[in-house]
């Protein structure tokens, strides 16, 4: 074993074209560290849906170039094999570690596969590069991006060419061909050869961003905005300046593209802590909101103030908020969100009389919705121009939540005052979740095998009136791996992360809502329900 573990990490050795990584990895060697050579040679990292997301090092269990290469040749085979046989493949990156030569490696295999490859010139927020594709009429598109993950990781998001992140079976399509190449001496990679673009494209997203917002609608809510260290910023300003919205106050210290996130555990919204810094200048400033995009923009976060304190809305919050905005504003076609999120969202489409559809979890699934016009999900990614970009835009997203606080300003009202108004309209939809981040995967497996052998039948009192396991999927959504739990006024859905090492579980509690009067006692009621549902589901769990 330990002579086949050394065989193989010195044939990786051996085609590694990275300085950096041979230099890792023949420490390890020399050093004999079988612990670690084990670590990073016990598998491979595995492309879906997702595509690729790791931790950097050397290894096939690590992000890496000649990891990245084996997948962009495996896409470009993909590609060849449907029919693509010169087509364009458009390559962006963020700006975290080795994110520019995962996405020149890219641009090379695509053009040594006979592809046309078009490299994003700076980096820049995800959602341009989504938009690139249908804008340039690419068949695929490559992120590279770990977006909110931790400084150590990076990772490979693959797009076709409708736009959309991939689903199967094209996942497993691209997989068993990157499993066929033999070696990187098999992949040719000029050294020239693609097309560096300039800032039409950027230039044209931009332009795009202009038709989220009403003509003449109310410009005047002041922000406080957070790049999260990422690539962000300089976009969101562009779009907020051409909207004539007041410049955002920068929340200095997390403004410019930083890959070691120094002033964050995480670099995620959601992270506690991760939005202090950004309360702190908005108790200097005193804007009418804060906005946060994560580190490749995708995301958009939202705090307001309540008497004296900041606090954070949760996605679904903003999900809701925007559904209105855009109902009010006479929008037409399909709702949707994914299964994990507020059902508050097709309450609100019922009552305007729009078409709703449920989806798993993951924009791939909600931008594939037919006719889709609007799409969420809680982990607080919104796509409010699915004909611009087909996935979560967190600088659109900021706009739109924007011209809503404006209009509400203008009525001398807020954010929180619309939420008031849609739980007395659809009752409180109040929403928690318990997410455990683990170091051992083996704890996830353990809690989603205990949950299927010995489920709950009640949770917080309430019984279970129905409990599905996703994993055969239903009449109307595919196979997942995840459990979903219907109570008398609550709903749970159990899964595991498809980006993290994390079991997540999603809460919802409904309180109807008779008068304004009565909203504190239903916030309390819902409080106290979703902290027994917690308690009780972490209980049933083993966790």
């Amino acid at each position: 074993m330990h002579d086949d573990l050394i065989a193989r990490a010195r044939t990786w050795l051996a085609e590694d074209p990275d300085p950096d990584t041979r230099e890792e990895l023949a420490g390890l060697l020399d050093a004999d560290d079988v612990t670690e050579l084990t670590a990073r040679f016990s598998g491979t990292l595995q492309f879906g849906t997702a595509g690729l997301r790791g931790e950097l090092g050397a290894g096939p269990m690590r992000m890496n170039r000649t990891v990245v290469i084996r997948a962009a040749a495996g896409l470009a085979a993909y590609l060849r094999k449907q029919g693509s046989t010169d087509g364009l493949v458009v390559i962006g990156y963020d700006a975290r570690h080795k994110s520019e030569d995962f996405a020149r490696d890219t641009a090379a295999v695509m053009t040594g596969a006979g592809l046309k490859a078009a490299l994003l010139p700076p980096p820049l927020p995800t959602p341009v590069l989504a938009f690139a594709i249908r804008h340039l009429g690419a068949v695929a598109g490559v992120e590279v991006t770990a977006s909110h993950n931790p400084p150590r990781d990076n990772g490979y998001k693959v797009y076709l060419g409708d736009g959309s992140q991939i689903v199967p079976p094209a996942d497993a399509d691209i997989a068993a061909e990157i499993a066929a190449i033999a070696s990187l001496n098999d992949v040719p990679r000029p050294a020239t050869g693609w097309q560096t673009l300039d800032d039409a494209v950027l230039n044209a997203y931009l332009a795009r961003t202009d038709a989220v917002l009403a003509e003449n609608s109310p410009r005047t809510a002041r922000t406080v905005y957070t790049a999260m260290h990422g690539v962000g910023k300089d976009t969101l300003l562009a779009a907020f300046d051409r909207a004539g919205f007041p410049a955002p106050e920068l929340v200095a210290e997390q403004a410019d593209p930083d890959p070691d996130f120094p002033t964050v555990a995480f670099p995620n919204p959601e992270e506690p802590g991760a939005m202090d810094l950004a309360f702190a200048k908005a108790r200097e400033t005193n804007p009418d909101l804060i906005i946060a995009n994560d580190p490749d923009a995708d995301r958009c976060a939202v705090a307001v103030k309540r008497d004296d304190t900041w606090r954070m809305l949760s996605g679904d919050e903003v999900g809701a908020l925007l559904a209105a905005h855009l109902v009010t504003r006479g929008a037409h076609g399909t709702f949707a969100e994914s299964i994990v999120s507020s059902s508050l969202l097709g309450r609100i489409a019922e009552k305007a009389g729009l078409p709703y559809e449920e989806t798993l979890t993951g924009f791939k699934w909600i931008a594939r919705v037919e006719g889709l016009r609007y799409g969420y999900e809680e982990a607080l990614g919104y796509c409010v121009d699915p004909e611009g970009v087909r996935d979560k835009d967190g600088i659109t997203a900021a706009l739109l939540i924007t011209e809503l606080a404006s209009e509400l300003k203008e009525q001398n009202r807020t954010l929180l005052d619309l939420l008031d108004d849609l739980a007395v309209d659809h009752g409180l939809h109040a929403t928690d979740q318990l997410a455990v981040r683990v170091e051992d995967l083996s704890v996830i497996a353990r809690a989603m095998k205990q949950l299927r052998e010995h489920p709950p039948t009640e949770l917080a009192g309430l019984a279970i009136t129905r409990a599905e396991d996703l994993t055969q999927g239903t009449d109307r959504l595919p196979p997942t791996d995840g459990l979903r739990y219907t109570l008398d006024g609550a709903r749970v859905v159990v899964r595991p992360s498809g980006t993290e090492p994390k079991l997540k579980c999603y809460l919802e509690v409904v309180v109807p809502v008779a008068t304004h009067a009565d909203l504190p006692a239903a916030h309390a009621r819902a409080a106290d329900l979703l902290a027994a549902i917690k308690r009780d589901l972490s209980a049933a769990a083993g966790i």
